[in-house]
């Protein structure tokens, strides 16, 4: 049996205040494109399916055609459950009667020892799903008195243990954050105060852990406790993570395979650094100038206008950063004498980007001229 394992699908997201959905549904497609090219028998995916609780109706929409082509279109069982950005309540509507069409929408955290079971190519195996939830949710459920978040997702454990089929192989899908994971700046922290990780020792009896929450593909504890990683790059800081999913190979012996597939975006998330000049040279010459961009200034000069000039050339430039007007403590606290010393060469560099052309040396003796009356004049000197 070949499993797709994915999560973290954030449908809705916006990046900078720019929809994603097209982009989203782009890797969706080449998601349902390995489906067909890999024969895949089901798909995993482990929370987080939507960005907020309560998703805008495009994103539902998006969601409605995906599981249409994979449950519907190719009668593929499909296994979700929800993540800390997903209302369960309203993922889970409607899970009872959808389990006859193939999905099974795992975020009713009561049910979590109740396992899925799919024969397929003579092979059955058991999936369990633990939806995120928090120690105080744990703790009002069951009546355990769980004092964080390792606590309850042991508890948790501890039941689906004790309903495991002594011989059938087993799957666990979970949406938490495992001790050691490598975050990014655009999951939403679980909790405040740094208590949210979970060990990943208690998981490693099952035949394969389908992770969910954190966005770099990565594993803990073993290659069978895996994260896939996020569908797209929704921070500055994945630019450099490889995007995909992950394909597992399951058979009455347990895991014989696991890979990774990579999905490609409609526009990539890049991070640039030079001069400005240098940057808009390369950009003209750039057959991916639409990425997304952050765009890291070295000038130390004055520059006017530097967002509207990139865009120019770079039309999804969404952040701006100008470490090179900052440079250390000393130069953002910049004193008296050398504001004076380099108001001239900011005012020629001002008067040459508005004016066209440089100024002239009778004009920046006029100018010199004043910026010295004025700094007498705040300092009170005759």
């Amino acid at each position: 049996m070949r499993l797709l394992h994915t999560a973290d699908w954030h449908l809705g997201r916006l990046f900078h205040n720019i929809s994603l959905l097209e982009d989203q549904r782009h890797v969706l497609n080449q998601l349902i494109e390995i489906v067909d090219r890999e024969a895949v028998d089901a798909v995993l995916i482990a929370g987080d399916i939507y960005d907020r609780s309560v998703p805008p109706a495009t994103a539902v929409t998006l969601l409605d055609d995906v599981l249409g082509e994979l449950c519907q279109a190719r009668g593929l069982p499909v296994v979700i459950i929800s993540g800390n950005h997903d209302g369960a309540e309203r993922l889970g509507f409607g899970a009872r009667h959808l389990r006859q069409a193939g999905l099974h929408i795992l975020s009713d955290l009561s049910a979590c020892d109740t396992p899925v079971t799919l024969a397929i190519n003579g092979v059955e195996i058991d999936i369990f799903g633990v939806p995120y939830a928090d120690p105080e949710y744990v703790r009002s459920q069951f009546g355990e008195p769980v004092r964080d978040f390792d606590s309850a997702h042991r508890y948790l454990l501890t039941r689906i243990g004790e309903k495991r089929h002594a011989t059938r192989p087993t799957v666990l899908m979970s949406h938490c954050f495992v001790d050691g994971g490598s975050a990014s700046d655009s999951e939403r922290p679980l909790t405040l105060g740094g208590a949210e990780s979970v060990a990943w020792e208690p998981m490693h009896s099952f035949d394969y852990v389908a992770l969910g929450h954190l966005h770099g593909p990565q594993y803990r504890g073993g290659e069978h406790i895996r994260y896939s990683g996020s569908l797209l790059k929704y921070s500055f800081s994945e630019a450099r993570q490889r995007k995909g999913v992950t394909l597992v190979d399951i058979g009455n012996e347990g895991v014989t395979g696991i890979e990774h597939r990579p999905l490609v975006p409609k526009r990539e998330v890049r991070v640039l650094e030079g001069e400005l000049d240098e940057l808009l040279r390369q950009g003209r010459e750039d057959l991916h100038a639409d990425d997304y961009l952050l765009v890291r200034l070295t000038d130390r000069h004055a520059i006017l206008d530097p967002m509207g000039k990139l865009r120019a050339i770079y039309p999804n430039v969404l952040h701006l950063e100008k470490p090179g007007m900052l440079g250390t403590q000393q130069r953002q606290q910049l004193d008296r004498e050398r504001l004076r010393f380099n108001a001239l060469d900011m005012f020629s560099d001002f008067f040459e980007q508005t004016s066209g052309d440089a100024m002239s040396a009778d004009q920046a003796r006029a100018m010199s001229d004043v910026i010295t009356s004025l700094s007498r004049d705040e300092e009170g000197q005759p």
